[in-house]
């Protein structure tokens, strides 16, 4: 493993207590008033995210020994538990999400928790960089022998070389986006590791108002059989 992002995972794993505690003090605060409320809301929420990513990051540690188990997977479902997960997060930043399934093939080969992990790091990064007042679109859709899922954000244009990294498949290291404040790439890194495990690839296609990043995932033969 690269030495700078085994680096990375070791002070992930060291963050995850002083992260767990900060949540657990700002839910324990006593009664505020709106403002302090709003507040509060906003630290519980900043430090989940935070340790979600730092638990996925944990988990690229054991890719190597194939822990994860691939299995039929309905990706319906796990687009649903992503959706409803963060459906209050992205209203509490005034931005929608439309969702819209017409894929025909509704069981996938993959790992639940990994997928999870991917679909919700490309929901994240559609909050994060789209207007307010505009909605993230996930979209799950047939193509060719595959079922891509879509999130199309609408946000400022994707760097040519990010790009051109997730029209090869996958990003090999995380790295700053400009134009997309507050960004590693991390998110990005993460959803290409994982789905680079599950034999699914990523990419990405720019438009004038956004970005769509998607992953395609192989149809599982046993929905094949039907």
């Amino acid at each position: 493993m690269d030495v700078e992002v085994d680096g990375i995972l070791v002070a992930a794993h060291e963050l995850k207590t002083p992260l767990a505690v900060l949540r657990q003090l700002a839910l324990s605060l006593p009664g505020m008033d709106f403002s302090g409320e709003h507040i509060r809301s906003e630290m519980v929420s900043v430090s989940e995210r935070a340790l979600r990513q730092v638990n996925d990051l944990t988990k690229m540690r054991c890719l190597d020994d194939g822990l994860f188990k691939m299995e039929p997977v309905a990706v319906r479902a796990v687009c649903d538990d992503v959706t409803n997960e963060l459906e209050q997060l992205f209203s509490y930043h005034e931005r929608g999400l439309l969702v819209r399934y017409s894929n025909r093939a509704r069981l996938v080969t993959a790992n639940r928790d990994l997928l999870h992990s991917v679909i919700y790091n490309f929901l994240i990064n559609a909050m994060h960089y789209s207007d307010d007042g505009t909605r993230a679109i996930l979209t799950v859709c047939d193509c060719h022998d595959r079922v891509r899922v879509v999130i199309r954000d609408f946000g400022p244009k994707l760097p040519t070389d990010v790009w051109r990294e997730m029209r090869k498949g996958w990003v090999s290291q995380p790295t700053s986006i400009a134009m997309r404040p507050g960004s590693s790439g991390l998110g990005l890194y993460i959803a290409s590791k994982f789905s680079k495990y599950m034999n699914a690839s990523v990419g990405a296609i720019r438009h004038r108002d956004g970005t769509s990043f998607y992953v395609e995932l192989p149809i599982s033969k046993q929905a094949s059989l039907f």
